[in-house]
């Protein structure tokens, strides 16, 4: 039976982008999605960029608001916001699981281009490791 994955941030323009490409990447087989309390208006080009070097095109992503989905049931509902700065977002639908794993939000960086674009890379490198590990600890078949 396909397993469906709702992952849930504020803006749906980055970390959650980035956790829906990585797991669409591990499984073809997964439902994926990803929505926001309040959607930005385009997914961040620095994620599609970063996320582009790991071999994952979130360049045809648009967000999406939470929404959408209430009238869906997940076997999965993952927030990712980093929880000292920011409060997630709550999904009243249907959900068989809730789990958190939060990661900084690369779009408050600042500085040079360079330095902006090493925060998206670090956050795409600890969203890749923490879903690889959810992926192999709760969706692959043993």
């Amino acid at each position: 039976m396909t397993k469906s994955v709702l992952i849930l941030c504020t803006g749906n323009s980055c970390r959650s982008q980035m956790a829906e490409g990585f797991l669409r990447s591990f499984d073809t087989n997964l439902e994926v999605f990803s929505a926001g309390t309040k959607p930005a208006a385009a997914v961040h080009p620095m994620a599609i960029k970063v996320m582009r070097e790991e071999w994952v095109d979130i360049s045809l992503n648009q967000p999406k608001c939470v929404d959408e989905f209430l009238d869906r049931a997940f076997d999965y509902v993952i927030t990712v916001c980093d929880g000292a700065n920011e409060s997630c977002p709550m999904f009243t639908g249907k959900v068989e699981h809730r789990l958190h794993i939060g990661f900084d939000d690369p779009a408050e960086a600042t500085g040079t281009k360079e330095e902006m674009l090493a925060v998206f890379r670090r956050v795409r490198d600890e969203i890749n490791v923490r879903f690889r590990q959810f992926y192999n600890e709760n969706l692959t078949t043993r």
